[in-house]
């Protein structure tokens, strides 16, 4: 197993091309994910959700300190590390993180996922293949499945893993060692179809958004809401798509009316914005060629 890079080896300044965009897709894809409102629960640059602790400008100044992480687990996955070299630069991203906002955990998850996926692309690129959600998903498996689905289980000092503990849901780390499935199987193919039919890139995100919430076992609601939280939300995004989603006229009213109730709530369903800016990052890389000039 490939050891660690150095900070030398993984600088962004060494990275080839398809490194840099894969990366910096992962930075936009976290972006559109904070631009979209309304969006039940969770921070935006209207308001700050069910959030005290953090505002749009937080996660702004966590971005600024992700935009090289992203780029160097690309790299890493170009040149074939193994899970150990990237959960090393998981955690020094993490703590670039943690000092850019303060301390405060906004985007602790989707290091964890779109690192993952960032370096799955990498290696889908240095073998010359095209990104695609297939392609991405498979290298992942491929590369990493093994050695996520040896992860130990449960413990850990985070909500979520006293969670998943607690309540015995699913984690990232199985999500991961299972390719991702919502990701794959819900979110992506609802964001996409939503375009295809039609809908404004912001409406098509919260379509996909609020499928993700009706199906997610999210840690972030059950951690704020115990079991009846995460049934609450999930029922309310499924009332959300059979009254017609984003296709609907009065689709935006009924989710800002969601957003009042999970506020109240204090409901966030933050795992699935990670699943959210993941779709959004598998658009954005599937839109550029490998060898294209920067």
């Amino acid at each position: 197993m490939n050891a660690p890079a150095t900070r030398h080896d993984a600088g962004p300044g060494a990275q080839p091309a398809h490194g840099q965009r894969i990366g910096r897709a992962a930075v936009a894809a976290l972006y559109d994910e904070l631009a979209l409102a309304p969006k039940p629960g969770l921070v935006s640059f209207v308001d700050s959700g069910s959030h005290d602790d953090m505002d749009a400008r937080t996660f702004l100044r966590s971005l600024f300190a992700l935009r090289h992480g992203f780029v160097r687990l690309a790299g890493l996955g170009a040149r074939g590390a193994g899970f150990e070299a990237l959960a090393a630069e998981g955690v020094a991203a993490e703590q670039r993180m943690l000092q850019a906002t303060g301390g405060i955990n906004t985007h602790r998850g989707a290091i964890f996922s779109l690192g993952l996926l960032c370096a799955a692309a990498g290696a889908v690129a240095a073998a010359g293949g095209p990104l695609r959600p297939d392609t991405v998903r498979r290298a992942l498996l491929h590369h990493w499945g093994a050695a996520l689905a040896a992860r130990p289980r449960g413990g850990g000092a985070s909500h979520g893993a006293q969670v998943r503990t607690r309540l015995g849901l699913p984690g990232a780390a199985e999500a991961a060692a299972a390719g991702f499935p919502v990701l794959f199987e819900t979110t992506w193919p609802t964001l996409a179809a939503a375009r295809q039919q039609g809908l404004a890139p912001a409406a098509a995100r919260l379509q996909a958004l609020m499928h993700t919430v009706a199906v997610l076992p999210d840690t972030n609601l059950a951690h704020r809401g115990g079991t009846a939280g995460l049934r609450h939300a999930q029922a309310s995004a499924q009332g959300w798509l059979r009254a017609g989603g984003a296709f609907a006229p009065d689709g935006l009213a009924r989710a800002r009316t969601l957003h009042r109730d999970f506020v109240a709530r204090r409901l966030s369903p933050g795992g699935a914005a990670d699943m959210l800016a993941a779709a959004c990052w598998l658009q954005r890389v599937g839109g550029f060629a490998i060898g294209a000039s920067p």
